[in-house]
């Protein structure tokens, strides 16, 4: 994958992409990560497909900015669909990524050709309280971590950076924790906003997806498939074989 940047307006947005000729699947990341955590999955749908993964404002490699509300995340996916010059594409989201995704399907039904969601709801009511820890300049990289703690390490260790300061994060926290507060909410107009063919992906050990409310999704929206793999919220990290295997079916399913 190859690094690019290009404006949306005077906001600076980076984003990942295999190239090529093939149908685009343009995969959106969830907090604190950033395209970069759909490389390995990129590589296993070459050379059938293109990947586009953008670093999503505030996110990675993109301009942060004084707002995060829930237009402001599709209009900087429509202009990476125009910039690239893109007709229509698949929607792959985790988390954030997967409401952003979901909104853009309901309000641009011409430009999605379907949508693969990973492990977010109709619903959302997160609290991210707790990385307010995670803020700031760290002397060293151990003690960033130590902050993270063990268990979300490996989710987040792609976003720590290196400065003249020391180690810090790429994303900033008060800007995620604002982010999530627009992020949370009922969202089941925009769920039911679109008919394309959907794959519904969740994660068995996750703690922030109710079987339930999924099942009810995948009952409630036509040409929706549910599918629960093994692995918690970040499904595509703790189980990529059975999450590569689920995308490369609905893929060709289409």
């Amino acid at each position: 994958m190859q690094r690019n940047h290009f404006l949306h307006g005077e906001l600076g947005l980076s984003y990942l992409d295999t190239g090529g000729k093939g149908p685009v699947l343009i995969a959106l990341h969830g907090h604190w990560m950033e395209g970069e955590t759909f490389r390995r999955l990129s590589a296993h749908l070459k050379p059938g497909w293109r990947t586009v993964a953008p670093d999503q404002r505030g996110h990675g490699y993109s301009d942060h900015t004084p707002t995060y509300r829930r237009d402001d995340y599709l209009a900087d996916l429509l202009a990476l669909y125009e910039h690239l010059q893109i007709e229509q594409a698949v929607l792959l989201g985790h988390s954030l990524g997967g409401v952003n995704a979901y909104q853009f399907a309901a309000r641009h039904p011409e430009r999605v050709r379907g949508l693969i969601i990973e492990d977010i709801g109709a619903v959302v009511d997160a609290d991210m309280g707790f990385i307010r820890e995670w803020g700031g300049t760290h002397a060293t990289r151990e003690a960033l971590a130590r902050r993270i703690g063990e268990r979300l390490l490996p989710y987040v260790e792609p976003s720590i950076r290196h400065t003249e300061a020391g180690w810090q994060l790429a994303f900033d926290v008060d800007d995620i924790l604002t982010s999530q507060a627009e992020l949370n909410g009922d969202h089941w107009a925009d769920w039911l906003g679109s008919d394309c063919p959907a794959l519904l992906l969740r994660g068995r050990d996750s703690p922030l997806s109710k079987p339930e409310l999924f099942e009810q999704m995948a009952q409630r929206r036509p040409h929706t498939e549910l599918v629960t793999l093994a692995g918690g919220h970040v499904i595509h990290a703790d189980n990529l074989i059975g999450f590569t295997e689920a995308v490369k079916g609905f893929l060709l399913s289409l």
